[in-house]
């Protein structure tokens, strides 16, 4: 057996049954996103089995992108945790059946109740994809399984079909980066999606020079500043910077005169700029794509506010 074709034939089984899936799509699907829209409760996400795992991962989805949503096994349910289940829910029964047997007591249930039931199922004609009030076809013409039993092509449908359905909801919905870093504040991810640029920048004492000054003027400032200064006009707005590198160059080009050179002669024009309330991940990007070290931040009429430097954003922790 080549071990490495073997893994390859699973990978391209797979996504070949996601490419089914997205072919198939059709008006139901956004049938289904209306219907979760509409949810002033909470979304029930149900299965059992490998379904009832893939479940816990969609109602996780969910709920972390904005939509309450909750995993009931539907066996719990119908021993003592209907509770949970309200007129305002919204329920998403996964089955690759379409025929599970522990599915039937809580779809009849919630049915009793009025409420929505959006199926993903392998079998759209099938018990469940009868019963349902919106079915989604998560059929799979064969599954990675050598054998053809273990579910993993058709869990991977299922699972992919969960996250299509939350991510238009959260467009949608205009669920926007701060929302989620609201729902995240832990750990790098809350830092990365909370941090802004002024928390990391330096404003207190940061020097500034005008274009109209000889580069004599810049060279203290630069050792101290590691390396970036801010140009201003006489109202403080942001005109250029000049670098440790734009210094060096000058002194290659004119070994002799280099300090009576005026700012302006050397300065970048209209620089890139960080903004104020900007996120510091976005910085670090720029940053990283550009190959700057720092950047001026400037705030919405481009006054200087501070400036940013990437180790100083390194050592927050956002990269």
């Amino acid at each position: 057996m080549n071990l490495l074709e073997a893994g390859r034939n699973v990978l391209r089984l797979e996504a070949q049954a996601l490419e089914g899936v997205a072919r198939r799509l059709g008006p139901e699907f956004e049938r289904a996103v209306e219907l979760l829209e509409g949810c002033r409760g909470r979304i029930v996400v149900t299965g059992v089995g490998k379904s009832g795992i893939i479940a816990r991962k969609i109602a996780a989805t969910f709920t972390s992108t904005g939509t309450p949503a909750t995993f009931l096994h539907p066996v719990d349910g119908l021993h003592g945790d209907l509770g949970i289940v309200s007129r305002d829910d919204v329920g998403i029964f996964l089955s690759k059946s379409g025929a599970t047997s522990e599915l039937h007591g809580l779809m009849e249930y919630m049915l009793r109740l009025g409420l929505p039931i959006v199926a993903l199922t392998g079998k759209v004609d099938s018990p469940l994809g009868r019963s349902a009030t919106v079915t989604l076809d998560a059929g799979v013409t064969e599954e990675a399984c050598p054998l053809d039993l273990a579910p993993t092509a058709s869990t991977t449908t299922a699972l992919a079909l969960g996250d299509a359905l939350a991510m238009v909801l959260l467009r949608k919905k205009g669920f926007r980066a701060e929302d989620f870093a609201r729902l995240h504040p832990g750990g790098a991810l809350g830092r990365k999606l909370t941090l802004r640029v002024e928390d990391v920048m330096v404003s207190e004492g940061y020097p500034s020079l005008g274009p109209d000054l000889p580069m004599r003027a810049c060279i203290v400032p630069l050792a101290r500043m590691r390396g970036t200064i801010p140009i201003v006009d006489p109202e403080r707005r942001v005109v250029g910077v000049v670098t440790a590198g734009d210094l060096t160059r000058l002194m290659e080009r004119e070994p002799q005169g280099f300090l009576d050179v005026q700012v302006r002669q050397v300065m970048t024009v209209d620089p890139r700029v960080a903004r104020v309330g900007q996120l510091a991940g976005a910085v670090v990007h720029v940053l990283e794509t550009h190959g700057i070290m720092a950047l001026p931040v400037v705030d919405d009429d481009r006054h200087l506010a501070g400036v940013v430097h990437l180790h100083d954003l390194l050592r927050s922790g956002v990269v």
